[in-house]
């Protein structure tokens, strides 16, 4: 069907508007990105402290009543910087991260649960490691839902953080926190992870560029080679296409012991970003890959991607789901569940006769329960699934260069709206699954994808669009989201 012609039987539903997000301009701080701010201070233009400075006044005045960070070092950057502007291209940038699997040295590692509420590592991950090398300055951790089980950030431990556009609203999940300090202006990028749209879902919740990179190309921050079935992998939520670049630049390679890595790129991301645009070839798919029923406003917000795409010299055809959706979402059930009760039995099994309810959330206990009861021969099974999903989706890039899709099922969610005080994970899941049935693919596959927040809904609100593309295509992904970029800026800071 003709891009024109889903326009024209959409016209008459609710629109989906396309504009500047807000964003408050009140110094070279507010306006710079990661890149522009460690330009200043390269040049001089901004004394080392100032950044920082700017960074901490800002968490103590927004983070009251928005609960985004949920750990500071503040004495230690503040030493570090007092010992002398440290080495790296983004020197003296500010700089968090999620307090998912995570290891800042001294900082504790919660996982968003009271299970390892104690639990402090004594140094730095590898990936924590290369930031620093970078010149970043880590200012503490970020709020996280219970092990990143819930698309809201909302957990026990630390309670919700909220939309900044709206605080009745979620900032999405799991990387809420991260999402919810960029995007009410407290620093201007931070770490993120995604394990099945986690990077994604709050980019898009709060006007912010996502990127899941491809599978192996950069480390979690606990130093294991792979995480959730090779589900879950690392990088940031950021205002820029440039910020995200760079810090693809400093983090990205393969650690020890990794049973697998991303292919090798040739020159830099960020310079990556220069040069005119190819002719891509962009399929548009707006109904969910298992049926799921989208929002009118998600649906417009990808026709207009669309439109964009064919402007900056795109070639736009609509397809359908390329994938079986179902298939997938059984596949997820299975590798999701049987993987918390391996991390819940090992907790349980050093406690021994602790209530397991006192360590953690109802809808936790509920998944362990139902990966308990799953079988061998059903995990080879979802692997299988899911081998296929990847091998049908390489077929597809062979033909389009990108896929685009809305890249939730609806604007931002009602706080608690998805609840882990859920004893019930089949109910749970489905309807989780219900809101985000385009980015849990690219997990599963291993390719990269990202949320761009080029429209908004008429009262405000941010609405993301996913392109994603063929394993090991991030500059791809980034040359396009650099024309978006250029055509519609979504900020001030560049």
């Amino acid at each position: 069907m003709p891009l024109n012609a889903t326009a024209a039987r959409l016209s008459s539903r609710t629109r989906a508007v396309t504009v500047q997000l807000p964003i408050m301009v009140e110094s070279e701080y507010d306006q710079c990105d990661a890149v522009g701010l460690a330009g200043l201070i390269a040049k001089g233009e901004l004394r080392p402290t100032e950044p920082i400075e700017a960074a901490i006044s800002r968490i103590e005045s927004r983070n009251p009543r928005l609960n985004a960070v949920v750990a500071k070092c503040f004495d230690a950057a503040r030493g570090l910087i007092a010992k002398g502007l440290p080495g790296g291209p983004l020197a003296g940038v500010p700089y968090l991260v999620k307090d998912l699997n995570t290891w800042l040295a001294g900082v504790p590692a919660t996982n968003g649960s009271q299970a390892f509420a104690e639990t402090t590592p004594e140094s730095d991950g590898i990936l924590v490691s290369r930031l620093k090398a970078a010149g970043l300055v880590i200012l503490g951790k970020t709020n996280t839902p219970e092990f990143g089980l819930n698309i809201c950030t909302a957990p026990k431990l630390f309670g919700p953080t909220v939309n900044p556009f709206d605080a009745t609203l979620s900032a999405g999940g799991s990387s809420g926190g991260s999402a919810c300090a960029v995007a009410s202006g407290m620093l201007p990028a931070a770490h993120a992870t995604d394990s099945g749209g986690s990077i994604r879902i709050p980019a898009s919740n709060c006007g912010l560029f996502g990127l899941k990179p491809s599978r192996g190309l950069v480390p979690l921050g606990h130093d294991r080679a792979e995480g959730l079935a090779g589900f879950s992998v690392a990088h940031a939520v950021t205002h820029s296409v440039r910020d995200s670049a760079m810090l693809l630049d400093v983090t990205h390679g393969p650690i020890p012991g990794a049973i697998y890595s991303a292919p090798d790129t040739q020159g830099g991301f960020l310079q990556s970003l220069e040069g005119d645009l190819p002719q891509f070839k962009v399929g548009l798919c707006t109904g969910g890959f298992a049926g799921e029923t989208i929002d009118t406003r998600c649906e417009k917000a990808a026709i207009d991607a669309g439109r964009l795409c064919e402007s900056v010299g795109c070639v736009v055809e609509e397809v359908i789901s390329p994938v079986d959706g179902v298939a997938l979402r059984e596949a997820f059930d299975v590798l999701f569940s049987a993987n918390i009760a391996s991390v819940v039995g090992s907790v349980l099994s050093r406690r021994l006769g602790q209530n397991p309810k006192t360590l953690f959330e109802p809808l936790t206990i509920a998944c362990a329960e139902a990966g308990q009861r799953r079988t061998a021969v059903e995990y080879v099974g979802a692997i299988e699934r899911i081998q296929q999903a990847a091998d049908v989706l390489g077929r597809f890039f062979l033909e389009y260069d990108v896929l685009l899709t809305p890249t939730l099922a609806k604007p931002p969610l009602k706080l608690n709206e998805v609840s882990m005080d859920c004893d019930n994970w089949c109910v749970y899941l489905e309807g989780m699954l219900d809101e985000i049935p385009f980015t849990p693919l690219f997990n599963a596959t291993g390719a990269p994808a990202a949320s761009v927040p080029l429209s908004k809904t008429e009262d405000g609100l941010p609405i993301g669009i996913q392109i994603g593309a063929a394993l090991g295509q991030e500059k791809t992904l980034r040359r396009l989201a650099r024309a978006f970029e250029v055509e519609r800026p979504w900020h001030s800071r560049i």
